[in-house]
């Protein structure tokens, strides 16, 4: 079961990409998943035994918008802080949990993931939080970030600490950073920038026609 914070502290989270003040929401006319790829979409969770509640088109001003987006409720792990998700990201991201995340675990410290911890997905904000410029994938819930992995033994292993930590950490957030960039079409981690040494970005925003992912 995908536990959530209270509406009010997701609306004020601000992750380690940045944040920005909550916006007043403004009801759209309920038309998601009209087209279809997005129909189809929803089959492909469903397919993979995926529970999750489709949300009512929104936008929330300065361009900050979620069309199309879902919640997840069930699927093969636990999770923490999942908001407002479009669908393929849910896609990618159930099944990054479900394929790579577990597996790895297993072979790499001997124990099942039992939750995947995150800092949220919806965030009305620009790219790294500044004051100006390209509005980021968070802005419309296309992007999750990851901070920690907690094990069945009780173990959390956090990307902050684990990523240049012990052997056995090490290989397992790489095995997962290496497996996302297959999933997702922008994966950034701590070599890319300081302001992503405690998380994972994920995101769906890069054509992934082509087979590559921007993966740093």
């Amino acid at each position: 079961m995908v536990r959530t914070a209270p509406i009010l502290l997701f609306a004020l989270l601000v992750t380690a990409c940045g944040g920005g003040k909550g916006r007043d929401v403004v009801p759209r006319a309920n038309d998601a998943f009209k087209s279809e790829p997005a129909r189809q979409c929803l089959k492909s969770l469903k397919a993979n035994n995926v529970q999750y509640t489709p949300l009512p088109n929104q936008s929330f001003g300065g361009g900050c918008q979620t069309i199309d987006t879902v919640k997840l409720m069930q699927f093969s792990t636990d999770a923490s802080n999942l908001g407002a998700m479009t669908c393929p990201l849910a896609a990618s991201f159930t099944a990054w949990a479900k394929h790579a995340v577990r597996p790895a675990a297993r072979q790499y410290l001997g124990s099942d993931v039992v939750k995947i911890e995150t800092m949220g997905t919806y965030n009305c904000r620009k790219v790294n939080g500044a004051r100006s410029g390209k509005l980021s994938e968070h802005a419309f819930g296309n992007a999750v970030d990851v901070a920690a992995f907690v094990l069945q033994d009780g173990r959390r292993i956090s990307v902050l600490n684990g990523w240049n930590g012990k052997d056995d950490e090490r290989a397992f957030l790489r095995r997962l950073h290496e497996s996302a960039c297959k999933r997702f079409g922008t994966v950034l981690g701590p070599n890319y920038n300081a302001a992503h040494a405690n998380h994972f970005h994920f995101d769906m925003g890069k054509s992934m026609k082509d087979g590559s992912a921007y993966c740093r």
